[in-house]
């Protein structure tokens, strides 16, 4: 039996797991302030946006790298920009411009509350302006704490008044940009994949320069299946703001799903280069250089990831994959153990572990009893299937281990 090469993590709406960079928190994240995981696709939906740190990869067609940029340790890179869309006047001229700007700085550093006291402020100030509503709005999404993940707020009320209050500020003012950005995301976490993309289109052509605006596209069309038009966003997001460590590991995350593993590395190299203490960023990196059979190096990020943050479970299966390849399979079938004692129901890791212990005939029936526990996971898993087909072949000896 072969290690499962399906467990292979990638990684969260950051900002791959894809991230779109804001949003919801207000954070630099990385696929991550919010993570795009369709649990209930819509019918047009063919894709999912992964979670890097544990889903399941089928075998990757990859494509020769494109031209890019000159390689990531030869490049200056820029400070990352803001993640949080500005909501006060370009002209800088409305009387509530200055409560607006306060309102994003402090959104921005996380501090909802103190945004909330701004964005009231210019409300005040300004009542029939849109800035205010949006920036409400927004609050009130990010203080629900939920993951910023697809159809997440079904049903939820708190998120279903916020685009109510995000549809009047549209009405307000149809020329206001940021009012369709946040709306869009709303929609995204309410279920509601048609109207959050028409939105986000819309907000991103009211915003051709603000990466945040087709990076929230970006990370809505992969999250309903459209991968290509994803990439294109993403990478114009990129284009925008080259510094964002979470903007290339949002486009890795794309090109590595589109098989394209290459450009994966290249982008991810640039994320770890940006970020070089976010765990997610050299499981990323690890996981791609794992796909393109770059195993040493592969190993040496995942094992970093882990110092890093020894509580992911798929940091630590995907580091026994690497490790099985290697050889070194009692090492392998320690890292897959490490991942179940922190996630019992991580199937990747129970088919991993069945793959090492399937190696000798003395561990065989554990093997079994490992495939079994990942059956129970999910009934429907056909990895599962494969493998204990392959593990009686094993015990009758038709094929060789």
């Amino acid at each position: 039996m072969k290690p499962e090469r399906a467990a292979l993590a990638i990684a969260p709406f950051a900002c791959a797991v894809l991230v779109a960079c804001g949003g919801g928190s207000g954070e630099q994240a990385p696929v991550r302030t919010a993570t795009v995981t369709p649990a209930s696709p819509p019918p047009t939906a063919t894709a999912a946006v992964p979670d890097p740190a544990g889903f399941a990869l089928p075998a990757a067609t990859v494509d020769a790298p494109d031209a890019g940029p000159p390689p990531a340790t030869a490049q200056a890179l820029p400070p990352p920009k803001p993640v949080t869309i500005p909501l006060s006047s370009a002209a800088g001229t409305d009387p509530a411009d200055d409560e607006l700007k306060a309102g994003d700085a402090a959104f921005e550093a996380g501090d909802f509350a103190e945004a909330g006291k701004h964005y009231a402020v210019a409300h005040r100030v300004a009542p029939k302006v849109a800035g205010p509503l949006v920036g409400a709005a927004r609050v009130a999404i990010a203080r629900t704490s939920l993951p910023m993940d697809y159809a997440a707020a079904r049903g939820n009320r708190a998120v279903a008044a916020a685009a109510a209050d995000l549809r009047r500020a549209v009405k307000a003012d149809a020329t206001f940009g940021p009012a369709y950005v946040e709306l869009g995301r709303a929609l995204l976490l309410l279920g509601d994949a048609a109207g959050a993309i028409e939105t986000l289109r819309k907000g991103a052509q009211m915003l051709p320069d603000i990466a945040e605006a087709h990076s929230a596209l970006g990370v809505a069309l992969l999250a309903t299946g459209h991968g290509d038009e994803s990439l294109t966003e993403l990478s114009r997001a990129v284009e925008l703001d080259y510094g964002s460590a979470a903007r290339h590991g949002n486009e890795g995350t794309v090109l590595f799903m589109r098989g394209r593993v290459p450009d994966a590395i290249r982008e991810y190299e640039l994320q770890v280069r940006l970020a070089d203490g976010d765990a997610r960023a050299h499981s990323d990196l690890g996981t791609a250089l794992l796909a393109h059979n770059e195993i040493p190096r592969a190993e040496a990020e995942l094992r970093h990831a882990i110092t890093l943050d020894p509580s992911r479970a798929a940091f630590h299966s995907n580091l026994g994959y690497a490790l099985q390849i290697e050889g070194k399979l009692l090492d392998a079938i320690a890292e897959y153990r490490a991942a179940l004692a922190l996630d019992v129901k991580n199937a990747s890791a129970w088919i991993n572990l069945a793959t090492a212990l399937a190696k000798d005939p003395a561990t065989r029936k554990d093997a079994r009893d490992a495939l079994e526990k990942a059956r129970a996971i999910d009934p429907t898993d056909p990895r599962v299937k494969a493998n204990l087909e392959e593990l009686d072949a094993l015990e009758h000896g038709t094929v060789a281990p």
